[in-house]
């Protein structure tokens, strides 16, 4: 203490400024550092704003599809395109669609025993929810009247009324009745066939 009594009152406030400045560059680098190093991260998303339509890219990772009981399971994958953060938190909305933009049979229905949960986003990262393609309710259910016509999905990200596209090219209904696909709510990072 006696060292700090023999410093100016211009000295001790100088001091007290780099102290701050250094502890407020630490906090910045290690938020940075954990937003980048996962992709993702799950900090308060109060001063984030949505992803938009137009920040993201989408895709099927269709060579991560898995299945199981007449159903495969695909992760729909999200990246951001754009140069700055964003968040994403529910679920898409999924449809799909011939080659004219027709809509070929119901929209995917929303279902996940996973609550959603908000997703920031730095840029280039990617988050994703699974999609559930069920091959016997085509194939079997009244009034669908399977066709090979699909060639996209339409996909609304959460909270957008404009719609991205991607490729996806398996039996689907023609006809609205049966519910074929299901979604569920965006998680965080690049989903596998381990989820």
């Amino acid at each position: 203490m006696k060292y700090l009594s023999a410093l100016s009152s211009t000295a001790r406030r100088v001091t007290a400024a780099i102290a701050a400045a250094s502890v407020a560059g630490l906090i910045v680098t290690t938020a940075a550092f954990a937003a980048t190093s996962s992709g993702t991260a799950s900090t308060s998303a109060a001063a984030i704003h949505p992803c938009t339509t137009s920040d993201l890219g989408a895709w099927v990772a269709a060579d991560q599809g898995s299945g199981a009981a007449g159903s495969i399971y695909f992760p729909l994958q999200f990246t951001n395109l754009s140069n700055h953060a964003c968040s994403m938190r529910g679920f898409p909305g999924v449809s799909a669609i011939d080659r004219n933009g027709h809509q070929l049979g119901s929209p995917a229905g929303w279902g996940s025993v996973t609550a959603p949960r908000t997703v920031v986003l730095a840029p280039g990262a990617t988050a994703h929810a699974i999609l559930r393609w069920s091959d016997a309710e085509v194939t079997t259910a009244p009034g669908c009247d399977p066709t090979f016509a699909a060639s996209e999905l339409r996909i609304y990200p959460p909270g957008q009324y404009s719609a991205t596209h991607a490729f996806f090219s398996l039996e689907v209904c023609s006809h609205a009745g049966p519910v074929y696909m299901h979604v569920g709510p965006i998680l965080p990072g690049v989903g596998t066939i381990n989820g």
